[in-house]
């Protein structure tokens, strides 16, 4: 037992010789900070506009926004998006929460939103930084204070994932998972190591012994009070639980071949998971059932069972003890014992089972079909169905991907040769993470701290090869003063200099040089896409909603009940929360991969009504289908508005049809006299998306361009090259508005009676607010009686109150020809709104 009568001066002794240590990593983490913020004049405009890059940041700053507007109230079910059912949110309620307080505490109760915008913008960065503070101590106890220093050094400067997350504008949960999550392994590190030291025993806790309890009692609450912080951050923080149950059971092996107690590790999970499951229950949503991915029973479950695991394993070792068993009997008592546990919820409750089989496969499997387009969720080292390294070098460095395989290696051996509880744990810890970014790369953000830890532990070592520690005592005791560093440096020896030289050229450098080159700003959403959020917003009928209220979620198994005056906006998942929240409108689908539709299980399924079978329907006959099965009322459109833009068209055109699992035939092989190329097909331009954006819906009955933004210099020119090649047309190869938006309608209807199966025309011109024109046109023959019909969906006579405001239009009538004859139509607004008929 350690004893407890320490002089007095110990405690001072011990701050004053913290203090230089203190102040590095304060001044690391500053220099984090400053590395975040470099790229604020690409998040704060000239124009007052403020940008939060990439899709869900936007999401976060409208529970934000909504969360103040009726505080403390938050929203749980959001109406406005996944049109017509809306969407439960998934987002821990902490991060919002943090946020929200922030700005009532600096707008002293009434932040204005200029002030809300900048707490929104600053506040992952602030995050980022704050994580040097865990990621220190666990180096410190890992490896000493100058591996904790290294560790720090290697988080503040840690390109990929994780500084893109946590850069300014990026205001998304993802920094506060890694920085709770890894403050809730620093705890419950803390907690192990000291309960260890102490020789904690559970008889300790029965007797009162507090001199022994004390200490890790506090660590092991701290801990379970962080991993709640982390769980109320993200649903999925159960993934930290599974990595704690596997070191524990790692543990508990180790201890009982070694002869030794592991009541220390029993107390410290008992206590930390059951502060967690009491932290978690005024949180869960009892109607949601046993969902991993809300706030559920799901989650005080796990906690329980986690306790239980940490509570059986103890006993076990326990009876091994008592009835003198051979140590390697105690594995095969684990297995079994998880064996029967599993057996019994399988009778019990077959979807829990069903749950916990495959929330592994979740995490550390490759996914395939169309969630594998999903840019974060798609394997670190597959792309494109082939095994590569690029972008985990990419992440973490080429020399940081070596470092931390090279310490995983060290550290097992270590482990091998003495199993210090706190290697164990960053031993199994590290493991898990990578085979998590092998399934997912978005857990970059979680394997870069890994990544930090292993490269200071390396470094570390290196340090005490050349007897770095000799160093540190002489600094104590010669340096007084400032005058005194002069001769200090001379005890340097050669040995010395060269290992920092090596540490600093072949691990601090390439992860410092990649952060400055990644820090330099995001310029998403770009201005097409706001321009156009912000027209949808101002030019379109208000839907009838709204927009900062908290709404009740539906009874099960029935609708929102949405407003007659309601619509959906369609676009491909990752505009949708532009749409809603710089839009104020309400997206069919959206980055949750709501409204996606297609099909999720073999070829034979039918295809669900969503953006990827609409977008890749090969007919207006079939999109409309599509876009009508989307709303369950068969008098209900389910999207009002397409939006598209180039990216759509070219860049990920080929993640929508693996949606549906149907992606043969868009692009073949065609000899164009250097060689065959492969190039849109037919069926590629046969699309809707095509249809829309490329040929600007010439021809389709029912959808018109409303709107479009500037053009980009891009790929469209071409692909327009291509489609007059392969179909001899002559369409001007030239780009168009980057974001365009149309509107589904159901057209005004122009009749008339010609002679028998003779072919008729018509046609207008088409000036759009950028100044271009196009042609719109059709074609048909009339029938045995002479009679013909055509629907079309411009109106020549513009727009009226409380409609579309569109600044897209015929220049003048339309024009119906047949033979040498021509007769002049013009349609109103409400005859192609309402569908009215048009007489010749």
């Amino acid at each position: 037992m350690v004893s407890q009568d320490r002089p007095a001066t110990t405690f001072k002794s011990r701050i004053k010789s913290s203090l230089p240590y203190t102040l590095a990593v304060a001044i690391i983490g500053f220099v984090s900070l400053w590395i975040r913020t470099r790229p604020s004049e690409y998040v704060f405009l000239s124009n007052g506009f403020v940008r939060f890059g990439g899709n869900d940041p936007w999401y976060h700053m409208r529970t934000l926004n909504v969360l103040l507007e009726n505080y403390p109230q938050r929203m749980f079910f959001n109406p406005m998006t996944n049109y017509p059912y809306g969407s439960y949110i998934h987002f821990g309620p902490l991060f919002d929460q943090m946020m929200a307080i922030t700005s009532l505490i600096l707008g002293l109760g009434s932040p204005s939103q200029d002030l809300i915008n900048t707490v929104g913008a600053y506040f992952p960065a602030v995050l980022g930084a704050l994580t040097v503070i865990p990621v220190y101590y666990i180096g410190k106890y890992l490896g000493g204070r100058k591996t904790g220093i290294l560790a720090a050094v290697f988080i503040a400067f840690a390109p990929g994932q994780f500084l893109s997350r946590s850069l300014i504008g990026f205001t998304d949960h993802h920094v506060a998972e890694s920085l709770f999550s890894t403050f809730f392994m620093m705890f419950f590190m803390l907690a192990i190591i000291t309960a260890k030291k102490k020789n904690l025993r559970f008889e300790d806790l029965f007797n009162k012994n507090f001199n022994v309890v004390k200490e890790p009692l506090i660590y092991s609450i701290i801990a379970g009070v962080m991993y709640s912080a982390y769980q109320l951050s993200w649903p999925g923080a159960s993934l930290f639980l599974f990595i704690a149950l596997v070191y524990a059971v790692v543990q508990y092996i180790l201890d009982n071949f070694n002869g030794e107690s592991s009541d220390y590790l029993g107390f410290t999970g008992i206590i930390t998971f059951l502060v967690s499951a009491i932290l978690i229950l005024p949180f869960i949503h009892p109607e949601l059932g046993f969902s991993m991915y809300y706030y559920t029973w799901f989650h005080v479950a796990t906690a329980i069972g986690t306790m239980a695991g940490f509570a059986a394993l103890s006993l076990i070792q326990r009876e091994f003890k008592n009835r003198n068993l051979k140590a390697y009997y105690y594995p095969l008592a684990i297995f079994l014992l998880g064996f029967l546990g599993l057996l019994a919820i399988r009778f019990a409750s077959p979807s829990v089972y069903s749950l916990i089989i495959s929330a592994p496969n979740t995490v550390f499997g490759v996914l395939t079909g169309g969630a594998a387009t999903i840019g974060e969720v798609s394997s670190m080292f597959y792309y494109g169905g082939t095994f590569t390294l690029s972008r985990a070098f990419g992440n973490f460095t080429v020399s940081g991907f070596f470092a931390s395989i090279i310490g995983l290696i060290i550290l097992l051996v270590s482990v091998i040769r003495k199993a210090k509880p706190e290697e164990v744990l960053v031993l199994v810890w590290s493991i898990l993470m990578l085979f998590a970014i092998y399934g997912q790369n978005r857990f970059a953000y979680y394997y870069s701290i890994n990544v930090s830890i292993l490269s200071a532990y390396i470094g570390g070592l290196l340090l005490e090869k050349v007897k770095w520690n000799e160093l540190d005592e002489k600094f104590k005791s010669s340096v007084k003063s400032p005058a005194d560093i002069p001769g200090f440096l001379k005890s340097f020896r050669a040995k010395q200099v060269l290992a920092v030289l090596a540490i600093a050229v072949f691990l601090i450098y390439p992860v410092y040089g990649a952060a400055m080159v990644q820090s330099t700003g995001s310029n998403d959403p770009d201005w097409a896409w706001i321009e156009a959020c912000l027209w949808l917003k101002s030019s379109t009928p208000d839907p009838g909603m709204d927009y900062n209220a908290i709404y009740e979620a539906p009874e099960d198994g029935k609708l929102f009940d949405y407003p007659e005056s309601a619509y959906g906006v369609m676009s491909w998942w990752d505009y949708g929360h532009y749409i809603e929240t710089l839009g104020h409108r309400m997206p069919n689908a959206n980055p949750f991969q709501a409204g996606i539709g297609g099909r999720r299980g073999s070829i034979n399924e039918t295809n669900v009504p969503g953006a990827a079978p609409f977008l890749t329907a090969q007919s207006e006959e079939e999109a409309t289908e599509v876009l009508e099965s989307i709303h369950p009322d068969p008098e209900k459109s389910g999207a009002r508005y397409i939006m598209s833009d180039e990216r759509m068209a070219v860049d990920i055109f080929m993640a929508m049809p693996e949606w549906t699992l149907d992606t043969e035939g868009y692009m073949q092989p065609y000899w164009t006299g250097d060689g065959y190329q492969y190039l849109p097909s037919k069926r590629y331009f046969d699309s809707m998306e095509s249809r829309l954006h490329f040929l600007d819906g010439n021809g389709l009955k029912q959808y018109r361009l409303v709107y479009e933004t500037w053009a980009y210099q891009t790929q469209e020119a071409g692909y327009k090259q291509v489609y007059n090649f392969l179909y001899g047309s002559s369409i001007p190869e030239v780009d168009s508005g980057y974001v365009k938006i149309f509107e589904y309608v159901k057209g005004a209807k122009i009749t008339g009676t010609v002679s028998p199966n003779e072919t008729v025309n018509i046609n207008t011109t088409i000036l759009t607010g950028q100044g271009r024109t196009f042609e719109y046109s059709q074609s048909t023959s009339s029938d045995s009686e002479g009679r013909y019909e055509f629907i079309v969906p411009y109106s020549t006579e513009g727009p009226i109150p409380g409609e579309t405001q569109f600044d897209t239009a015929p220049t003048g009538a339309y024009v119906v020809s047949y033979g040498d004859t021509t007769t002049e139509v013009r349609v109103s607004e409400e005859a192609v709104l309402n569908g009215e008929e048009i007489k010749v």
